[in-house]
């Protein structure tokens, strides 16, 4: 019977179509018999007057229902469109009352009224602008000409509903992807009594990374929260590039909506490149790029790689394969290069890092034929790097600790000490290290520093950002062990883990950090020893932006899925 009856408190909605020979009007009227006759075996009676029968479309929760769909009731767009202009914040909240009931019938609702709910802020002063009138039409016009909406039983795709709000201040600051999995989560919400059960359903989005986020084993905080939502649901996620979701992909890309004032940062090195085409074999080949219709001459290895290339405001982008990020096409030109080599090797950002790491960070941006051997040459001829790094020794193999199920899980901590002192007395720093991600957090402490000291630092730079995490791993050193950690930790129910005396590579992951870490900092501060701590925030960042040979992918990335 719940294929053609659907309740609502009350109300009882019989529909039929026409079906196994029969018309829609017979198989409506077998439909009613078996309603009444079971209503009627329940003791439940229907108000004669209050009942519609045979009707092709009934009112329903201020729309029309029909055997074409769902539409808006005409009194009430009529209402909306014959509203006089508004004159205080009190009249435009009385029409956007009525304007926000009837919002699904409109498509990308949300933008369009942005100007006008901006006038309903709490310190907004009342001011009717032009662009406020433009919204004001705007959405009257969309509604005046609202679809019907309808689920199509053949397999098409129809609109159902059209749901949008805009950004939170701080959603505006979430990266790419986090936007993206918001937008999923708000669906999932607006659409749950449809969605929530048993039947599976598919979500198309034209960001491809979402097919394998909620299985990732690298979440960030945020997405974790998100997953027990999602778990609800059963539901996959398919790819659907923006040219074929046309409607989606539309909608979300208008050109009036883009914000009216944007900052950039640019680095010179894009300028010093787009003059550096002009002088160089690649001249053709962006000239073409930039103007189809310019005829220029390639040679047949040029053409055969001609899909691989791109042009993007002056700049000449390469992408190796299909699914490769596009890099910065660098020309050859000796100085550009090395300029570029500086910047992912010299810099604090860098930190004099190896020729491993080093290639990896200049190949996420930029491309050049045979960079591998341009950048083992760079780093090999380095002359800091040859001056104050000790020479590689082995070490003999040591037993690893397991591996941790989450980012920030499972946390190592250690002291480097003997350091210049700085001019805060600063000789030493306090390392915390992810032992999933590999993610670094760096504190200068001084020679006495004592075990509460210690703890508040690690609530400054670890608890506040990442949580408390289950298992420490240290050292048998007193500031780890005294009263105060103990007794700090009994309470937060977590769990000490020591290492084995005399024997600190139980904690390696820490120590080879901390190698790595005097290794860069010999390097950047060669110059000024003494102003090692000012620079700890530029060196953080060096082993946080490095990919880390255990994991593949740099900390930050494993974190929040995305680089700096």
């Amino acid at each position: 019977m719940r294929q053609f009856v659907q309740t609502y408190f009350d109300d009882i909605f019989v529909h039929s179509r026409a079906s196994a020979g029969k018309t829609a009007v017979e198989a409506h009227l077998g439909h009613l018999r078996e309603v009444l006759l079971c209503m009627r075996e329940n003791r439940l009676y229907a108000n004669i007057n209050k009942c519609i029968f045979g009707a092709e479309e009934i009112p329903f929760l201020g729309c029309f229902l029909g055997k074409d769909g769902v539409r808006a009731d005409p009194e009430k767009v009529c209402a909306i469109a014959q509203w006089p202009v508004p004159v205080s914040q009190k009249d435009l909240r009385k029409w956007l009352g009525l304007a926000n009931y009837l919002h699904k019938y409109s498509a990308n609702y949300a933008e369009m009224a942005r100007p006008l709910t901006n006038l309903l802020k709490k310190d907004a002063v009342w001011s009717w602008t032009s662009e406020a009138q433009q919204a004001f039409e705007a959405i009257k016009s969309s509604l005046q000409s609202a679809p019907i909406l309808a689920v199509d039983a053949e397999g098409r795709e129809r609109v159902v509903s059209f749901q949008s709000r805009q950004l939170k201040a701080a959603e505006k600051n979430y990266p790419v992807h986090d936007k993206k999995l918001l937008a999923m989560k708000y669906a999932l919400v607006k659409f749950r009594v449809h969605l929530l059960g048993q039947n599976p359903f598919v979500i198309y989005t034209d960001h491809a990374s979402l097919r394998t986020a909620t299985s990732s084993p690298h979440l960030s905080q945020r997405m974790a929260r998100w997953l027990s939502f999602f778990a609800e649901y059963n539901f996959t996620v398919e790819y659907k590039p923006g040219k074929q979701n046309v409607l989606a992909d539309a909608l979300s890309r208008r050109p009036d909506y883009e914000l009216a004032h944007q900052a950039y940062l640019e680095s010179p090195l894009y300028e010093l490149t787009r003059e550096a085409y002009a002088d160089d074999d690649l001249a053709g080949l962006v000239e073409a790029l930039s103007a189809p219709n310019n005829a220029v001459e390639f040679t047949a290895r040029q053409r055969s790689r001609l899909h691989r290339y791109s042009v993007v405001e002056g700049l000449l982008y390469y992408q190796v394969d299909g699914g490769d990020e596009l890099r910065i096409v660098v020309p050859n030109d000796e100085d550009l290069r090395h300029r570029v080599l500086y910047e992912a090797h010299d810099t604090p950002l860098s930190g004099h890092l190896g020729r491993e790491k080093t290639y990896t960070s200049v190949t996420r941006n930029f491309w050049w034929p045979h960079m591998y051997k341009w950048v083992r040459k760079y780093v090999q001829t380095c002359e800091t790097c040859q001056g104050v790094k000790p020479a590689p020794s082995a070490s003999a193999p040591l037993t690893s600790l397991p591996v941790p199920a989450d980012c920030w899980r499972s946390v190592s901590m250690d002291f480097i000490f003997e350091l210049p002192g700085d001019a805060r007395c600063h000789t030493g720093i306090l390392v915390f290290v992810c032992r999933l991600s590999k993610m670094v957090r760096l504190a200068a402490v001084q020679k006495s520093v004592t075990a509460p000291q210690a703890a508040q630092l690690f609530v400054d730079n670890v608890f506040r950002n990442h949580g408390l995490p289950e298992a420490f791993v240290s050292d048998r050193d007193p500031r780890f062990v005294s009263h105060f950690w103990q007794h700090l930790f009994r309470l937060l129910g977590t769990r000490l883990d020591m290492s084995t005396a005399d024997h600190p590579q139980t904690g390696g992951q820490t120590e080879r950090v901390n190698r790595v870490l005097e290794d860069i900092l010999r390097s950047v501060c060669a110059a000024e020893p003494t102003k090692w701590s000012a620079l700890l925030p530029q060196v953080e960042f060096a082993l946080n932006n490095a990919v880390h040979s255990s994991t593949g992918f740099t900390p930050f990335y494993v974190n929040g899925l995305r680089h700096p």
